[in-house]
């Protein structure tokens, strides 16, 4: 049995890409509480009364973010769950919940095109097959949004939250679900259910909500749900939308809320040899990607799963122990186990090492080679991380400094530099969170020196008047409040888009507006074109155009000239009738000049020997003849090939 040298150094546990790697342990569970009481009927604004209605909204919004989560974490699961109905149907068989799915799929799965499809147009079915009441009424015992908490945890059993995210999201526009009761009723409904809620907290579940506020009143927090999810103080402030938001403004702020930011892994950052904290990575803006292939199976549509097996060469039998490694070393071979080759390639016993501090000016531009990682400290294991990380980040603020540590795997190994940001707030809340950047810095072969043979007298300088010009038009031109999260990417746009309207099984494509084009209306803005022209005359002159104009002249003087030739070497090899002296042979015994006349007239190669022209002379006719001089391609291919022959020849 032959061993394998030239794995030694290889783990199979190594990951391909520690930056933004799409693991299970990432994996997250949401169930969608979406209230179905009258009051979401109703429409969202006082302007018309053909308004879209807030139950309209959270269906475009919950749709949105199935499509989106397809795209993006295809392997999350979704439940679908709508409290205050008519009618009921869950497991636990409790009034006034309805749990919406699909045929050939689980309540709690990842969401699929025919969920996406047919939860689109639920609004049409919905009063007719789910019904709307008021779930919470005085002179009944029944609390539905106890219920819908009671389901939605159940939903959530399957999974540890150690490895899986868990969500609850609820929709209402209701913030007093129990103004209707009063006295001991009242009370003992709220205490049952905030401590329902609390349990589902408690077993790691997250309850948020996304609350809709009514054309007549603002939605108040404080009457009910900010005990429900825990809220205090300020944080009541950001989950109330401004007074003068529009419908579609809410829309966008739901979507943003409900795509929520997830770490990307945990790591355990060492300060010292004694001291190790807990942070957490965040990824930053990265470049989009088509999703991966995946094979399927060419009968049943299925996906394919691909294994490896290994044979054994002498005996041709699968092998069932896994491969041994080793390494020849003096004539012999050294075998090493699993254990030995993981002590071999440790560089460090910590994912991040702290090795000392820089000014911040030592850090420059080129040496972030890639999209940095944002890094955030974490309680979850180590207590007091947070607090080790406040000191460092404060310290580091202070002093101008940043953190170069150690960061990698076993076959990564690689410096980073860890900048810390302050938080930036503003009127409205949190813009920047505190942390710090994990900035990738390079090796030395990753930092090349261009070779520049200009010397400064030879380099073209721009005078006063062209800068000033110059800025003038980058003044006009300027794009405010920039940033490239504004523009979507077209071709990915299509080409998901695409994907969808096949999976949905609609008829027609997306129209994809591009955004990357230039803006041509402001462009037109007489300021904007002034700007460009005294540019244009600063660098170019101000005869630029007439001088433009007059070499376009001289190509079209040129193009006639060429023409004229032509038809005279057209008009001379008329002379002859070159089919007749094709058929005869006596091609050969015309002169050069006729030969590169008759080429010239049907535009073929004039160049090569007398043998090569007369070939593709005699070649021209026939064909000419019998296809109505329609494979000059052709020929001229036969004429290359006569010049290789030559050559060869020769």
């Amino acid at each position: 049995m032959d061993l394998d040298p030239e794995g030694l150094f290889r783990d199979d546990s190594d990951e391909d890409d520690d930056n933004v790697q799409e693991r299970e342990a990432n994996k997250e569970m949401v169930v969608y509480l979406i209230d179905a009481s009258p009051k979401m009927f109703t429409p969202a604004t006082k302007a018309d009364e053909k308004e879209e209605t807030h139950f309209h909204t959270i269906v475009n919004c919950i749709t949105h973010a199935l499509k989106t989560q397809i795209i993006g974490r295809s392997y999350d699961e979704v439940a679908i769950c709508f409290f205050n109905t008519k009618e009921k149907k869950n497991l636990q068989e409790l009034a006034g919940v309805y749990v919406y799915n699909v045929t050939e799929r689980e309540p709690l799965d990842r969401p699929d095109a025919r969920l996406i499809k047919e939860f689109s147009c639920i609004e049409d079915s919905f009063m007719s097959n789910i019904g709307s009441r008021y779930g919470i009424t005085s002179g009944s015992r029944e609390n539905t949004l106890y219920n819908a908490l009671w389901v939605a945890q159940a939903l959530l059993r399957k999974g540890s939250v150690k490895t899986v995210s868990k969500r609850i999201v609820i929709f209402t526009n209701e913030d007093d679900p129990f103004g209707g009761l009063t006295g001991a009723v009242k009370t003992d409904m709220i205490r049952t259910t905030i401590q329902r809620a609390r349990d589902a907290q408690d077993l790691g579940l997250s309850i948020e909500l996304l609350p809709l506020s009514r054309p007549d009143e603002e939605f108040n927090m404080s009457l009910f749900y900010a005990d429900l999810i825990g809220l205090e103080g300020d944080e009541i402030v950001d989950y109330l939308p401004s007074s003068g938001e529009k419908l579609e403004d809410m829309t966008n702020q739901l979507k943003k809320r409900m795509m929520k930011k997830r770490k990307v892994k945990t790591l355990a950052f060492a300060i010292t040899n004694d001291v190790c904290i807990e942070v957490n990575t965040y990824a930053l803006i990265r470049p989009t990607t088509p999703g991966a292939i995946t094979w399927l199976d060419s009968i049943s549509n299925l996906p394919l799963k691909a294994e490896r097996s290994f044979i054994c060469n002498d005996t041709g039998a699968l092998l069932q122990d896994p491969q041994k490694r080793f390494q020849v070393y003096n004539d012999k071979i050294v075998k090493f186990s699993t254990r030995e080759l993981s002590d071999v390639k440790r560089v460090s016993s910590h994912h991040l090492r702290l090795l000392g501090f820089k000014p911040l000016d030592y850090l420059k531009d080129y040496h972030n080679l890639r999209p940095s990682t944002f890094i955030y400290p974490s309680d979850e294991q180590i207590f007091g991380s947070t607090r080790v990380f406040v000191a460092l980040h404060s310290s580091m603020r202070r002093l101008g400094r940043f953190a170069l540590a150690f960061y990698g795997n076993p076959t990564r190994p690689q410096l980073v530099a860890l900048i810390a940001q302050e938080e930036v707030t503003s009127a409205g809340g949190q813009i920047e969170p505190p942390g710090m950047h994990m900035i990738y810095l390079p090796y030395s072969d990753d930092v090349r020196y261009p070779e520049v043979h200009l010397t400064s007298d030879d380099a073209p300088r721009a005078t006063d008047e062209q800068i000033k010009k110059a800025s003038n038009l980058l003044r006009r031109i300027d794009l405010k409040n920039f940033s490239v999260c504004q523009f979507s990417n077209p071709a990915l746009q299509r080409h998901y888009g695409i994907l969808e309207a096949l999976a949905l099984g609609e008829d027609e494509m997306p129209d994809v507006k591009d955004e990357t084009l230039p803006d041509e209306e402001g462009l037109a803005r007489p300021g904007v074109v002034k700007a460009v022209e005294e540019f244009k005359a600063s660098v170019y002159g101000e005869n630029y155009d007439q001088e433009e104009a007059e070499a376009a002249a001289a190509k079209a003087g040129a193009s006639k000239k060429r023409k004229a030739l032509t038809d005279a070497a057209a008009e001379k090899s008329a002379a002859h009738n070159w089919a007749e002296l094709a058929d005869t042979g006596k091609l050969k015994d015309m002169t050069v000049v006729d030969l590169k006349s008759y080429l010239s007239a049907h535009g073929l190669p004039v160049s090569g020997k007398k043998e090569a022209l007369v070939r593709i002379v005699d070649a021209f006719p026939s064909s000419n003849a019998r296809k109505g001089m329609s494979n000059v391609s052709s020929i001229v291919q036969q004429y290359r090939l006569c010049c290789s022959c030559n050559v060869s020849a020769r």
